[in-house]
C-alpha cells in the first residue's frame, strides 16, 4: 500500500464527510480492507486532491453524475450530505435535479429527489442531535404520579 497516497485520500475524505470521515473509513475497512483502500487511494487520493477544481465543484459533479447513473441512490445520498458539508446549499442540490431531468430523464430526477429529501432529513436529525446534546435541563420538576 502507498501509504502517502492513501493518508492523502483518507485526509481529504475526512474533509468532504466531515466529523463521520473516520467512522466511515472504518465501515468500509469492515465490509472489505481492499476495497476500502482502492476507495481511499484512487477517488480521494488522486482525483479529489488534484488542482484545477475546488471540492465544492467536485461534489456538484458528482451528485449531477450519480443521479445521471440513476442507480446509486445510496452513493447519492452520501455526495448529497457531503455536498451540503463543503458548502452546496439545499436549494442548489434541488436545481442539479432538475437539471439532470432534461439529460438523464424524469424518473432518474424524481429517485434522486427522494434520495435528497432523506438526505436533508438525516441531515437534519442529526444537527438536532447535536443540539440536544449541549442542553442540560437547569431544574428537574418531580412529577406526581397518581
Amino acid at each position: 500500500m502507498n501509504t502517502d497516497r492513501y493518508q492523502r485520500g483518507a485526509e481529504k475524505f475526512k474533509e468532504i464527510k466531515g466529523e463521520n470521515g473516520e467512522e466511515i473509513i472504518e465501515r468500509l475497512k469492515e465490509l472489505d480492507p481492499d476495497l476500502a483502500r482502492y476507495v481511499i487511494e484512487f477517488p480521494f487520493g488522486d482525483i479529489y486532491t488534484r488542482p484545477g477544481l475546488d471540492l465544492r465543484s467536485r461534489e456538484i459533479v458528482t451528485v449531477a453524475a450519480l443521479i445521471a447513473l440513476g442507480n446509486a441512490d445510496l452513493q447519492l445520498k452520501v455526495h448529497i450530505r457531503s455536498a451540503l458539508n463543503v458548502g452546496v446549499m439545499r436549494q442548489e442540490i434541488i436545481e442539479i435535479i432538475i437539471q439532470m431531468a432534461v439529460y438523464a430523464g424524469f424518473p432518474a430526477a424524481l429517485n434522486a429527489m427522494r434520495a435528497a429529501k432523506e438526505a436533508f432529513e438525516e441531515v437534519d436529525t442529526a444537527e438536532k442531535t447535536e443540539n440536544l446534546k449541549g442542553l442540560k435541563p437547569n431544574k428537574v420538576i418531580p412529577r406526581l404520579i397518581k
